[in-house]
């Protein structure tokens, strides 16, 4: 129950037994503060622990204490703002100097109420000034004033990053504020728009959330090309992944398989882990190829979101084959169809993605006609998919007496392309059409 803006905690994910190091560490003007004691209301637990600490004085020097005591490591985030971080193995803390004379003062900096409760290890307690525990139990999430979005506009998206990650709805009058400060976002470093972007990516709970932010202008700074079209397209790649866990339920891994996953340097540790969270994968790739414009303004784009040269080959490779996966299965030779996966390589789950969500209702499609692509793609030994070469190019310069040179390379292509065609299927018939071509090459 509530006392004096205090509730009793009797037990919880918060318990300093679970904590990396012990509590005769902390002072007892100490406090947990933000997502973790959120979530703990919210009974959410991560194998990660995050953990964020207030103290009024001294936090540089218990953080150096316990790392040096723990042998953990140690980070100085920033001096002036006298804030460090402890690494332990599974999980990691970060000490802040109190920002004003009380701690219900620094609460009051903080981003929505939810956030702004504060738990006190020796007491067991949590401290809620700003009635943030009422609002968790309505799913609400609501800002703490206007001045504190403007200090920080990545709040503004953050709002419907965390409620699509919560299940929560956006207090009225927060969401209009955030309509009308909604130009501030294009002034963030990029790194740290695209971290919150990378969790609406990644799941169907954040489609809703991501036209949300659209429809308030949070996105126009960003992807200038996106539109109702491209929203509706994002949620029909949701659909369609519901129609394959049928029709393909082996290829829906391979749409989470992962591009790439190194957190931004400049990220700070709660965008760093969010964005490990939700991994960069061929799903992500796919949802990203629709919010952006055609090759080259896609390229520029996406370079502007600091998103890594392989990330956006991906989807530059991805908006290249569209087209031509959406009639492949018919329309398309044994030769054409090898061509078309060495062009794609990796990229091809993002391609299945697009081509099924171009129609109303993804959900009732077979996988028609890209779906003799995807079972080529399921079947390891696939020739026209999986190519395995017969001979290597020291195999064919030995047997031919030639040396080194781009003829090697063009030889052992036609040699795959015959492979894939059924033509040949063994070394001797390799080397015999190598032989029958070294004139002709």
């Amino acid at each position: 129950m509530f006392i004096h803006g205090c509730l009793s905690l009797p037990s919880s994910a918060l318990s300093p037994q679970n904590y990396p190091f012990s509590l005769e560490w902390l002072p007892h003007s100490a406090h947990l503060v933000g997502g973790i004691v959120r979530d703990a209301l919210l009974k959410r637990y991560t194998p990660h622990q995050d953990l964020d600490f207030v103290l009024p004085v001294g936090a540089v020097e218990t953080a150096k204490a316990i790392a040096r005591h723990y042998n953990a490591g140690f980070v100085l985030l920033d001096a002036d703002r006298q804030i460090a971080r402890v690494v332990f193995e599974r999980a990691t803390a970060d000490f802040a100097a109190q920002v004003g004379d009380t701690l219900e003062v620094d609460l009051q900096r903080r981003d929505f109420t939810v956030n702004a409760i504060a738990y006190n290890p020796h007491t067991d307690k949590l401290i809620d000034p700003l009635q943030g525990y009422a609002d968790i139990q309505q799913g609400l999430l609501k800002m703490i004033s206007i001045s504190n979005l403007q200090e920080d506009p990545l709040r503004l998206l953050r709002a419907y990053r965390q409620a699509a990650q919560l299940g929560f709805r956006l207090d009225p009058e927060t969401q209009s504020t955030i309509c009308q400060l909604a130009p501030l976002l294009g002034g963030i470093a990029a790194e740290r728009v695209q971290s919150e972007l990378s969790y609406l990516l990644s799941t169907p709970k954040g489609t809703p959330w991501l036209r949300a932010a659209w429809q308030d202008g949070l996105l126009k700074a960003w992807f200038p090309h996106a539109s109702d079209r491209s929203l509706s397209q994002i949620a029909y790649i949701d659909r369609a992944i519901e129609g394959l866990r049928t029709s393909y339920p082996e290829f829906v891994p391979y749409l989470h398989q992962q591009i790439r996953e190194k957190a931004k340097t400049t990220a700070t540790k709660g965008e760093a882990l969010l964005s490990l969270a939700s991994r960069r994968t061929w799903l992500t790739v796919a949802k990203l190829a629709c919010l952006v414009a055609d090759s080259p303004q896609a390229e520029a784009e996406l370079q502007r979101l600091k998103y890594s040269r392989a990330e956006i080959q991906a989807v530059l490779v991805t908006l290249r084959f569209l087209p031509l996966a959406s009639v492949a299965g018919a329309g398309m030779t044994r030769r054409e169809q090898y061509g078309f996966f060495q062009e794609v390589g990796a990229a091809f789950p993002a391609i299945v993605l697009l081509a099924l969500a171009a129609g109303d209702d993804p959900r009732e499609k077979t996988g028609e006609p890209i779906a003799p692509l995807i079972d080529r793609f399921l079947t390891p030994d696939d020739p026209v998919a999986h190519p395995t070469p017969l001979l290597s190019g020291k195999d064919l310069m030995a047997a031919l007496q030639i040396p080194p040179s781009p003829r090697v390379g063009q030889l052992l292509a036609e040699i795959q392309l015959s492979i894939a065609e059924g033509k040949i299927s063994t070394k001797a018939e390799a080397l015999q059409l190598a032989r029958e071509l070294s004139d002709l090459i």
